[in-house]
């Protein structure tokens, strides 16, 4: 039986989603906790992730599935108050305690066809900043990047149009053997919320190493005056890093959402998506 995990998380504390030795991850912290739900019923299950954020990028809208065995799934059936797959996030809830930065937000039977990574046909980002004209909330201090000048959100969100459509994202990602960085960069915008903090919204078929927040940080060169928007395109078709704008912050950015197709076509886009997709996975 498989099923899927809609996961919340405070990156702050962790190295990033994907386990590590020695080092406080999401899955390894996850999967630590499925150990302790399922260990006397065989191997513990692993964690198949829709998108491996890296460290200190946070995420309201994280999917993950996991395959269990019959007897753990009997095992699972057993659980109060709830039973069967819904039971599974208030087990790893309860064991996480309330005060925890990691939150199973629902637990449920996959659809037939079902891969949280494989078969999703977007990811949505926001990134947030605080700049000169915007509130410096503490509380919200740990998801936004506070920035010490007056930014143009206009030219920025005009930038970010310009930007869209299936290209080679070489320039926008750190490189990596056996990868590619061509991507939909489906939707990309800048606007100031009701409080005055800058809110990018970035939506592509998938991401590659950093290429969320290399994008922000070319953009807040052109709020800063220090790039055009046609300079941008140049940047992008060069195919090569660059040093005209910094990669920002992990701090800013949330994971908000993933969007699968219809059940009917999960396994086809999943068998698809395999074809074309690099080994090491999507990296915000």
């Amino acid at each position: 039986m498989r099923l899927r995990l809609d996961i919340a998380y405070d990156g702050t504390a962790f190295r990033g989603w994907g386990r590590q030795p020695g080092l406080r991850t999401v899955q390894g912290v996850l999967e630590d906790t499925l150990a302790t739900v399922f260990g006397r019923l065989g191997e513990p299950p692993t964690l198949t992730v829709a998108g491996r954020t890296d460290a200190g990028v946070h995420a309201l809208g994280q999917v993950a599935h996991l395959d269990l065995s019959p007897d753990q799934r009997a095992g699972l059936s057993r659980s109060r108050p709830r039973s069967g797959a819904s039971a599974l996030a208030d087990r790893l809830n309860g064991i996480a305690g309330l005060d925890t930065d990691v939150w199973v937000a629902s637990s449920s039977i996959a659809p037939p066809g079902f891969d949280a990574r494989f078969s999703a046909v977007w990811r949505r980002y926001e990134y947030r900043i605080a700049d000169a004209d915007a509130p410096r909330n503490p509380l919200e201090r740990a998801g936004t990047l506070w920035f010490p000048g007056r930014l143009d959100v206009g030219a920025m969100d005009e930038a970010a149009g310009g930007l869209l459509g299936l290209h080679d994202w070489a320039s926008f990602c750190k490189s990596r053997e056996g990868s590619t960085s061509i991507r939909t960069l489906q939707e990309f915008s800048w606007s100031r919320n009701d409080a005055g903090v800058l809110v990018a919204r970035v939506k592509a078929d998938a991401f590659c190493h950093s290429m969320v927040r290399a994008l922000v940080g070319a953009t807040i060169a052109v709020g800063q005056g220090r790039l055009t928007a046609t300079r941008l395109l140049e940047l992008r078709e060069a195919l090569a890093r660059t040093s005209e704008f910094k990669v920002v912050p992990a701090k800013g950015l949330t994971l908000m959402e993933v969007g699968y197709p219809d059940d009917e076509d999960l396994a086809a886009r999943a068998e698809q998506t395999r074809a074309k997709r690099d080994p090491i996975g999507e990296r915000s």
